[in-house]
């Protein structure tokens, strides 16, 4: 079975309120969906917040090791990607000698990916793609309060 994770994230304010969400599917279904929110965060930390939401609840469903994650974030995805490799061999230092900004965050992404094969993709937000802009609508309705448990 191929399973997808749509994850999105939202802020109203950068800091200010937001919100995470994500669905799980099947190929055929969605077979979960939750949302959460913060009261004062970042767009970057509810990206994050999303994946590792993501992960964490497809774990407890599923034995399967290997998933594809879909976001519209480019943080998310050139961090996971590429720049982590180099944060961890420089002990969580950028290249500019500077601590890496959600630090704790990106460390608990790691350690949950770290069991499973992820292919990571990304997709252009608001470009039609329905599973991405679902998440995107329970991402700015979890901001505003209205939350899928």
């Amino acid at each position: 079975m191929k399973y997808k994770l749509y994850t999105d994230g939202s802020c109203h304010g950068n800091p200010g309120p937001g919100g995470w969400a994500f669905l799980i599917h099947n190929g055929e279904t969605i077979i979960c969906k939750k949302s959460g929110r913060m009261s004062l965060t970042t767009n970057n930390q509810m990206e994050l917040s999303a994946a590792i939401e993501a992960i964490n609840n497809f774990k407890l469903i599923s034995s399967e090791k290997t998933v594809s994650i879909y976001t519209d974030s480019k943080y998310v995805i050139d961090g996971i990607n590429s720049w982590i490799h180099g944060w961890k061999k420089n002990n969580w230092m950028t290249s500019a000698k500077k601590p890496v900004k959600n630090v704790e965050l990106w460390k608990k992404l790691d350690e949950y990916a770290a069991s499973l094969t992820i292919s990571w993709h990304w997709v252009k937000g608001h470009s039609g793609d329905v599973f991405n802009d679902q998440v995107d609508q329970m991402a700015n309705d979890a901001t505003n309060g209205i939350l899928i448990t």
